[in-house]
């Protein structure tokens, strides 16, 4: 039997251990479990502005690309026609001339003096004509009294040929004496500018020495190279597209010849395509890149040639539809250019208004959510 003492100290250790156990049931029970995770949202696609195209009806063109430099359509060169020495220059280079303005004379002394040489010659000679015509007239009245042969006459008659003969030669001398005085007044053969003067005055020229040149800008040329594949696809009148070096702004031309022959080497045929030029801005040597019209369609529905995915054996673009990035199936149609760069045309699979991935933007899931970024967004990711 248990001592008071004892038992006393038992029942304070039982009821220890009661209120310990009360107070751990409580502390658990009070603990909160594991929350359960929540099903993680899948991120949305943005897209910049520019990788986005609005498909939208355009004028497409089927096009083929050529270079070469201008020049100038009409264009001359003065060259010396007698020889003798410069006596005036009276343009320099990027003057503007009018045809038949006068650019330079040569001393014109000699010619001045072959030129009365050959007058005298000829008043000469129709003396001898007078003389001739009036001893063949006395010659033949003579004849028919008896008073002289029939020889002495016909003598006479081939006197008067000669004499005739000596005139027209002498007339002929005259004009060529002319022709080389007048020769020494150098004018312009058609209206443009000077582009080179390779003369001062007091030099001696010989016949055939080139003194100036002179283009007309009102009309440029472009000698492009077409290979012979497409050359029957080029037609006279064609449109062309033309970018030069230096000029903002596409300037708009025509094809107006066709070289007959092919370029041995090569095999391509040269087309000339004629650039109207009223303000005389373009120069001669500029260089350009045109591009030959060779189909159009005006009202087509286009995406660039950069959008076109193969999907299955299948062509596809890129599109954003209710919020997400869908497949689209698509029928082609014209290749050529939008005013943009290289497109195709969209028979089928695509609506005016859609929009499209038009750059490839490495792999691309249907069905993810997708969107244009923000311009605030944009702005902040380039902080």
């Amino acid at each position: 039997m248990l001592k008071p003492r004892a038992f006393r100290i038992a029942l304070a250790l039982l009821a220890l251990l009661i209120a310990g156990t009360a107070i751990a049931l409580k502390t658990r029970s009070a603990t909160p479990g594991p929350a359960a995770t929540p099903t993680a949202a899948v991120p949305a696609l943005e897209f910049l502005a520019g990788d986005l195209i609005a498909v939208a009806p355009r004028e497409l063109r089927q096009t083929i690309a050529v270079s070469g430099a201008l020049r100038a359509v009409n264009q001359a060169i003065v060259k010396a026609k007698v020889a003798g020495e410069v006596r005036e220059v009276l343009v320099r280079e990027g003057d503007t001339v009018t045809a038949g303005q006068v650019l330079i004379r040569i001393d014109g002394s000699e010619y001045q003096a072959r030129v009365a040489q050959a007058s005298g010659a000829l008043q000469a000679a129709r003396g001898q004509l007078e003389i001739a015509g009036k001893a063949r007239a006395n010659n033949r009245a003579l004849l028919e009294q008896g008073f002289i042969s029939k020889n002495a006459f016909d003598n006479s008659a081939s006197q008067n040929v000669i004499a005739r003969a000596n005139l027209d030669s002498a007339r002929g001398a005259l004009d060529v004496a002319q022709k080389s005085l007048a020769d020494t007044v150098l004018r312009a053969p058609l209206a443009g500018l000077i582009s080179s003067r390779s003369v001062q005055p007091g030099e001696k020229v010989s016949a055939d020495n080139l003194l100036l040149e002179i283009i007309d800008l009102r009309w440029m040329e472009m000698e492009a190279s077409v290979p012979a594949t497409e050359i029957a696809q080029i037609r006279l009148g064609q449109p062309v597209s033309v970018r030069l070096d230096g000029i903002a702004q596409a300037v708009a031309g025509r094809v107006a010849r066709i070289n007959p022959g092919t370029q041995s080497g090569s095999r391509s045929i040269l087309a000339y395509i004629q650039i109207d030029n009223p303000d005389r801005a373009l120069r001669g040597g500029m260089f350009g890149e045109a591009e030959l019209t060779l189909s159009q369609k005006s009202g087509v529905l286009s995406v660039p040639q950069s959008a076109l995915r193969q999907v299955d054996g299948k062509t596809i673009v890129y599109a954003i539809e209710n919020g997400f990035l869908t497949e689209k199936p698509v029928t082609l149609g014209l290749e050529g250019n939008d005013g943009n760069g290289a497109a195709v045309e969209i028979t089928a699979g695509l609506i005016s208004g859609a929009q499209v991935v038009k750059a490839n933007l490495g792999h691309l899931q249907a069905g993810t959510p997708a969107r244009q970024a923000s311009k605030a967004a944009v702005a902040a990711g380039k902080e």
